[in-house]
């Protein structure tokens, strides 16, 4: 059995990857257009044009600044407690994006669950680099589809009900949230690009199987 589960792990840190790979892949081709064109650029801008170079090198900055800061209108949490404990956590934000939290993980390997689910467990999840998507019953049910879809092709997610939030839809990571109105606004692959194995994660690589399954 933990031969099994090491394998489980091995794959959906590869899958993990492999998403990476493919996002470096599509950032140094950016690049590589960008500075071809700057190239380009230069070639004529001998005569006097040197304002493009500078237009063109300021753009590709502004691109790089863009995917180094936070999602918009996501919330920012700090000083969140990591100890283990089994029993009940008052958490200051709901649903927790921290916090301490039940030595149990709840399984995030693309996991979707259709009840309510212990809020100590996911926490946990998240400690390990999950992102966790909560709805309410404002949420209407083609957009639940459309998250359930999304979460179930990414490993270090996992997904349920959530009567008590305040949004339709809820996305939570290590000590940051976003609330969205609809799965397909673009923010939601943003947060999920940006924090599925995040930097923020506490403990990067730890299991997302062998936990919590309902």
């Amino acid at each position: 059995m933990g031969s099994s589960r090491a394998k489980e792990q091995r794959a959906a840190r590869a899958r993990i990857e492999e998403m990476r790979r493919a996002d470096a892949a599509r950032e140094r081709r950016n690049r590589i257009i960008t500075w071809t064109c700057t190239g380009v650029i230069v070639a004529g801008a001998i005569g006097g044009g040197w304002y493009f170079v500078q237009d063109a090198r300021k753009k590709g900055e502004a691109r790089e600044a863009v995917a180094a800061a936070p999602v918009k209108g996501e919330k920012s949490f700090r000083d969140l407690g990591r100890d283990h404990v089994t029993t009940p956590v008052e958490y200051t934000m709901s649903p927790a994006v921290g916090g301490d939290h039940n030595p149990v993980w709840m399984n995030c390997n693309g996991d979707v669950y259709d009840r309510k689910i212990d809020e100590t467990n996911a926490v946990h999840s998240l400690e390990h680099g999950a992102v966790w998507v909560t709805y309410n019953d404002k949420a209407a049910a083609k957009e639940v589809s459309a998250l359930k879809e999304r979460v179930q092709r990414t490993p270090y997610t996992l997904m349920s009900p959530y009567a008590d939030q305040s949004s339709s839809i809820t996305l939570s990571a290590w000590g940051r949230q976003l609330v969205v109105d609809s799965a397909s606004d673009p923010r939601v692959q943003q947060f999920f690009d940006k924090y599925v194995q995040g930097e923020q994660t506490p403990e990067p690589g730890a299991a997302c199987t062998g936990g919590k399954s309902a």
